[in-house]
């Protein structure tokens, strides 16, 4: 890349955090940054090393880890995605993956794992993946789910996840604060799914470690702060903003945070905090952990 494409890249970073990045006041100081720091970068020809220093500069304001400048090898669609990447790619991804249930299993002791990975797709298309998981494990006597390694994926699953993991009055699971209208949105249960549920009384188990990220994160948040699951592992990395893509260039794409996750209970999220584990432990050991928390606990009431 020469010298102005480079500007016209970071100028465009810059407009676009200061008039959508969720906070305003943030917004226009990390947008001041990378104006101020135009000309360090026009020697990173290579739109990888531009992407991780400019990165490194809008994040280095409040370590918001979703605000930042992504590098694509494959050349990005012209019109601007939801996180860069469109219906189609997603499908693909999906298809690929299972619609993200990477394991479903029935241990001794009638425990079950349920491991999302390696993202919580949209319902819209892999909801009967979810489905069908759910079903399999909903008469377990104890239900460990895994998102060690889901680093995201879409609030909307989240919610169908987490209905087959509660009871069947509806519950609010977070709001979603967006700065463009000053819109509020709010994340409840549903009121139906397919097939039986596992339900809102048996013991019920997240794993979580440093791979997992907002929309894993969430659902082990929604969870535990509900009361209704035990979080085993290590602390999480900590992004609660939602983020929306813009292409700056081919192979490059500003993905910008335009909203903030309120919890009903905390009153806040686990942005920059992470998702605090009930019972910590290496992520490694996490699931030998929770299975000899269940079977204490299936002791205790059998």
């Amino acid at each position: 890349m020469e010298p102005t494409e480079i500007r016209e890249i970071v100028a465009r970073t810059a407009q676009l955090v200061e008039e959508h990045y969720v906070f305003a006041d943030v917004g226009a100081q990390v947008a001041g940054l990378l104006t101020a720091n135009t000309d360090t970068y026009a020697n990173h020809a290579d739109p990888k090393a531009l992407a991780d220093n400019v990165s490194t500069d809008l994040q280095s304001v409040n370590g918001d880890k979703h605000l930042r400048l992504v590098h694509h090898e494959t050349e990005l669609p012209v019109e601007d995605g939801d996180a860069g990447a469109d219906y189609a790619k997603i499908v693909a991804e999906s298809e690929r993956t299972g619609g993200g249930i990477a394991r479903v299993e029935r241990l001794d002791g009638n425990i079950g794992v349920l491991e999302i990975r390696p993202q919580l797709f949209p319902p819209s298309v892999a909801g009967a993946a979810m489905a069908a998981a759910m079903n399999l494990l909903a008469t377990v006597d104890a239900l460990i789910v895994d998102v060690r390694r889901c680093p995201g994926g879409d609030p909307n699953m989240v919610a169908l996840a987490a209905t087959y993991l509660l009871g069947e009055d509806r519950l609010r699971l977070n709001d979603l604060y967006e700065r463009a209208g000053d819109n509020l949105l709010q994340s409840w249960t549903l009121p139906y799914v397919p097939g039986p549920r596992f339900g809102g009384t048996k013991p019920l188990y997240v794993l979580v470690g440093k791979g997992t990220f907002s929309g894993g994160e969430d659902l082990a948040y929604s969870l535990q702060q509900l009361g209704r699951a035990i979080v085993v592992g290590e602390r999480t990395g900590g992004g609660a903003h939602p983020r929306r893509g813009f292409r700056v260039h081919p192979h490059l794409m500003a993905a910008v945070p335009v909203a903030r996750t309120v919890n009903p209970v905390s009153g806040t999220n686990w942005e920059g905090v992470g998702v605090a584990p009930d019972l910590e432990t290496a992520a490694d050991d996490a699931l030998d952990a929770a299975l000899s928390h269940a079977r204490s606990q299936l002791l205790q009431v059998s």
